[in-house]
């Protein structure tokens, strides 16, 4: 048998990422282990009311990555696998924390297999650290006053302060 080597080429970690959190940082720098290079596909979707705009988290991620050169940040419009046929990526990388993730990742591969069936999908276990958290948490914390500290990079912990006494005033 085979083991995967680092030079595998490059996965891509697709989401919303509004906001990045430790959770996040922590899959990434996991799959940095297995592939040369990772992809954040930072989604844009329209029927989604993000709190950051697309610019705004692309650039809260390459902060929170420490401009990693084998980290590419990039926005994906449109289909995931359409994106991935025009970049020639064929492993997508998802997080699981709960059984409740479960349902929606396996809809979300299976529908991803039938549009190509070039794209694999593998599934890293968020680490226990991070297993309660997600940007939606986060939020909801932010906004009631709660520090997220340690939570999240310390430049989202900043942004959401800031969005959150803007839209105070």
């Amino acid at each position: 048998m085979c083991a995967m080597s680092k030079n595998s080429g490059k996965v891509i970690y697709p989401g919303s990422f509004d906001p990045i959190t430790n959770g996040h940082l922590d899959l990434i720098e996991r799959s940095l282990h297995i592939f040369e290079y990772v992809i954040v596909g930072v989604a844009n979707n329209p029927d989604k009311n993000a709190l950051f705009t697309v610019e705004e988290r692309k650039e809260m991620i390459r902060a929170a990555v420490n401009y990693n050169d084998r980290v590419i940040v990039d926005q994906i419009d449109g289909l995931l696998v359409d994106y991935c046929r025009k970049i020639g990526v064929h492993v997508v990388v998802r997080g699981m924390r709960a059984l409740s993730d479960f349902e929606y990742e396996f809809q979300m591969t299976f529908m991803n297999r039938k549009l190509d069936r070039e794209i694999e999908t593998i599934f890293m276990m968020t680490g226990l650290r991070w297993f309660f958290v997600n940007s939606k948490i986060i939020k909801s914390a932010v906004k009631a006053g709660a520090c997220v500290e340690g939570l999240v990079p310390d430049i989202v912990c900043e942004k959401l302060q800031e969005k959150f006494k803007a839209k105070q005033l």
